[in-house]
């Protein structure tokens, strides 16, 4: 049983980045295309880099993700708090309604954006794109944070109000701090999704903005660059500092907590 889960684990691993690999190695390609390796270059590199528009737009996605994550983290965990407190009645409802844009089709929630904004007059752009991400990143936060408040001992709690502390201060030096790994998780987690988020942004983009993932599907549609293989790579690379990074801050603060 142990040689098949390590063959089985070992094939899923192989499946999922043989092809993430095997587009970092093409856009090393000398060639034009995917056809043959034809020699080593870092000119598919220099392309992207002078490219002003690819560079504004991978900074406009990076910028939207970071600022969708933190209002979505606090959002979120100012929710989580709330729904945890809630009278038990109230919990299930209130749970379901969170988790209804993560079991939603992104297809429909892009397209029931599209109809909210247009219905409301709202023009679309930069600031449509980002409350779409911060309503959907919420309910991730949500989900990340619950468990680990649900963990938490009300005698804590209790203790700080019988050392007279006010709720605030409660909040700030008991209840936060122990939600730390749960709030970095839901942050990194909105993060993600924000950043790789196709379908809901390309009903919202609008005129005049624009994010990574809708001009790679834009450019990928008049033939293939090794451009685009060079740009995926400087986000591979960066979602795995950005792994390591969840990784090292998490268990930093639960190694303080323990």
């Amino acid at each position: 049983m142990k040689k098949f889960a390590s063959f089985y684990l070992a094939f899923t691993f192989v499946l999922l980045y043989v092809p993430i690999f095997y587009l970092i190695g093409y856009s090393f390609n000398k060639g034009g295309d995917m056809n043959g390796f034809t020699g080593f270059t870092w000119k598919h590199y220099q392309t992207m880099f002078a490219d002003s528009r690819l560079m504004s737009i991978l900074l406009q996605t990076f910028v939207l993700a970071f600022s969708s994550a933190l209002l979505a983290t606090i959002i979120g965990t100012f929710g989580a708090i709330y729904i945890h407190h809630a009278r038990k009645k109230y919990q299930n409802a209130l749970l379901s309604t969170n988790n209804v844009l993560l079991v939603s089709p992104d297809v429909m929630i892009g397209a029931s954006f599209l109809i909210l904004f247009t219905t409301l007059k709202f023009q679309l752009g930069s600031m449509s794109v980002l409350f779409s991400h911060i309503a959907f990143s919420i309910p991730i936060v949500v989900l990340m944070v619950l468990p680990r408040l649900k963990e938490m001992n009300q005698d804590m709690i209790n203790a700080a109000y019988d050392l007279g502390a006010s709720q605030f201060q409660m909040m700030k030096e008991v209840m936060l701090p122990y939600l730390t790994p749960g709030i970095i998780a839901g942050y990194f987690m909105a993060f993600t999704y924000s950043l790789d988020d196709f379908a809901v942004t390309f009903f919202l983009t609008g005129n005049g903005f624009t994010t990574l993932s809708v001009e790679i599907y834009s450019r990928a549609r008049r033939g293939i660059s090794l451009d685009i293989n060079a740009l995926s790579t400087i986000v591979f690379l960066f979602s795995i500092l950005l792994v390591m990074g969840y990784y090292y801050i998490s268990q930093d603060k639960e190694d303080k907590h323990a």
